[in-house]
């Protein structure tokens, strides 16, 4: 794929947001930045409950030149319960 994870992460389950967002930050980055740079993605993910794993997605594709990153996700889930 494009992205690719570039550390191991602890599970994100029992993490708060704060914990989540510090857990993966900087965790992906493009694999090939020459297929990114000038395009548009479409990131998916099965479940959304912080948004941590979509905003650094988005920040590694941002980084490596895309111009736009959307997200879409199947459901949505209040952090906590």
């Amino acid at each position: 794929g494009l992205l690719q994870k570039v550390r191991e992460t602890p599970p994100q389950a029992q993490l708060s947001g704060e914990e989540r967002r510090r857990n993966l930050k900087g965790a992906f980055r493009a694999h090939t930045p020459g297929a990114v740079r000038g395009r548009a993605f479409l990131l998916a993910d099965d479940v959304f409950t912080t948004g941590s794993t979509m905003e650094e997605c988005a920040r590694a594709l941002k980084k490596a030149g895309a111009v736009r990153v959307y997200a879409l996700t199947a459901a949505v889930t209040r952090f906590g319960t």
